[in-house]
């Protein structure tokens, strides 16, 4: 069975969810697919997550022409992969399990791994080592404190170059698209205990790169 799909602006009919599906779960909708073969149902996965996956992506590879090459592959991916989604599981984590597998596989093919977008850098936190402190969020029009933000941008992106791919992707995913610790092991295929030890080792390691860069 073939299937064709856009993002937003591409193909109209991914953009407005139909009544009947605007009410159902993911996990309903990608369900239904596989046992129907129903485009429409389809459309409307790709219309409630072409955002938020695209702006992941783009963060994740720092290239916007990748990411789009990887956010068409992520749901070629599903596709072909609706069967072994078993029922009673998250739709989401999975998603993002193969999204990041792809983008990862991506970045190898290309034989580089592009700078991350992040805007924020981790803090020591006694009662959660995983509390990230936001470096550049700031309310203040000046155009120095802008070209500090900026330079903290900048100073980030050279750090987050220091983290393995697994202690990114746990950033990414607990940080920047909101999963819970759980939902970030299902993603990740990976313990809990092990999601809470890489965003605590990125963490530090963070903090060291900090201290190294910004000495006196």
């Amino acid at each position: 069975m073939a299937i064709t799909f856009q993002k937003a602006g591409l193909d109209n009919a991914a953009q407005v969810p139909l009544d009947a599906e605007v009410q159902r779960t993911d996990e309903e909708l990608l369900v239904r697919y596989r046992r129907t073969g129903d485009r429409n149902l389809f459309s409307e996965l790709v219309h409630r997550y072409e955002r938020e996956l695209y702006n992941y992506l783009c963060r994740y590879l720092g290239h916007a022409e990748m990411a789009e090459d990887v956010f068409q592959a992520t749901f070629l991916l599903v596709h072909k992969k609706c069967q072994q989604f078993e029922e009673g599981r998250r739709f989401r984590p999975w998603l993002y399990a193969v999204a990041t597998n792809a983008a990862i596989d991506a970045q190898r093919r290309n034989k580089r791994h592009r700078a991350v977008s992040l805007d924020r850098v981790g803090g020591r936190d006694d009662d959660d080592s995983a509390k990230l402190v936001d470096l550049l969020v700031s309310d203040d029009p000046d155009p120095i404190a802008q070209a500090s933000r900026l330079e903290s941008g900048e100073w980030v992106q050279r750090a987050l170059d220091e983290l393995s791919d697994q202690m990114r992707s746990v950033v990414h995913l607990v940080y920047y698209q909101g999963l819970k610790y759980r939902e970030a092991a299902d993603a990740l295929n990976i313990p809990v205990g092990t999601v809470k030890s890489r965003l605590h080792a990125a963490i530090q390691k963070l903090n060291d790169y900090w201290n190294e860069t910004h000495a006196d």
